[in-house]
């Protein structure tokens, strides 16, 4: 006589049916989070095309209106804006350009080069990350008169070639993500330091060096400290400071203001929508070392 056998069926995952709700909530979330992030931007644009009356209405304007060439005269008018924003640019170019360079040679000879008190005066850049930027203020201010780099620009690129943070970042991502003995190999067939730097560590710090120059580039865009206590005239500010200088106490018009902010947020928008991606795994590239 055969006996058969029936296997049991398998016991209901606990949980299994909520999957679906859950992931329907994260979505849920994200959305909310989305727009949430994105009204702020969204409004700042509609009210860059309405009158300062049309904006304190209530309810406020949801929708484009008509008043953008009259916002435009209006702050052509108070500022030298176009001035200002490639002040802005300049700036932005500059500090990124050497903050690059000088990190990035930083970073190769901490990761690849073996010299004395190389662990100690590393940690000692470090350190200076723990320093409040408030506290930098009086002695910046000081030493900028000093050098008589009041009302001039190299007084906000030329300070920071060499950050703390680049240099980490640099370091780290060298360290991890080139092998030393490739560099070995270079200076065994007689390439210089140099020539190892531009062929070698330049091409293979790809993400790390666009992670930098990104994070370089939108500092230096939207600094307000640092052009305030430097410059003096308005023919050297930059855009943020441009657009601070046209909020008066009492009268203030909020439309040419808002097209203003737009106008200069505008190009950061665009930046960090395309590099939004190399940016996440660039800072993540170091993180560990294999």
């Amino acid at each position: 006589m055969a006996v058969t056998y029936t296997r049991p069926p398998a016991p209901a995952r606990e949980g299994g049916a909520l999957k679906p709700l859950g992931r329907g909530a994260a979505l849920l979330l994200l959305v909310a989070g989305a727009l949430l992030t994105v009204l702020p931007f969204y409004f700042m644009f509609v009210f860059a095309t309405h009158s300062r009356s049309e904006i304190f209405n209530l309810p406020p304007p949801a929708w484009f209106g008509d008043h953008t060439p009259q916002n435009y005269d209006s702050l052509l008018g108070r500022t030298p804006f176009w001035r200002n924003l490639w002040n802005s640019l300049y700036l932005a170019v500059m500090a990124t350009g050497t903050t690059l360079f000088f990190c990035s040679l930083a970073g190769y000879a901490f990761a690849m080069y073996n010299f004395r008190f190389r662990d100690g005066l590393f940690n000692v850049v470090l350190a200076t990350l723990l320093i409040p930027n408030a506290l930098n203020i009086v002695p910046f201010a000081l030493i900028m008169q000093a050098f008589g780099w009041i009302d001039t620009p190299r007084a906000l690129w030329v300070p920071g070639m060499a950050g703390a943070f680049g240099i980490f970042l640099m370091r780290q991502y060298i360290g991890s993500a080139i092998p030393r003995e490739l560099v070995e190999a270079a200076r065994i067939d007689g390439c210089s330091e140099f020539t190892i730097y531009r062929r070698i560590i330049v091409p293979l710090c790809g993400p790390a060096m666009a992670t930098l120059g990104l994070v370089t580039f939108i500092a230096s865009w939207n600094n307000f400290l640092g052009p305030l206590i430097i410059f003096r005239s308005a023919q050297t500010f930059t855009a943020p400071l441009a657009l601070r200088s046209l909020q008066g106490l009492v009268n203030t018009d909020w439309g040419a203001l808002m097209l203003g902010v737009g106008l200069t947020v505008l190009p950061l928008l665009v930046v960090f929508a395309l590099a939004s991606r190399q940016l996440i795994a660039g800072l993540t590239a170091g993180a560990t070392k294999g």
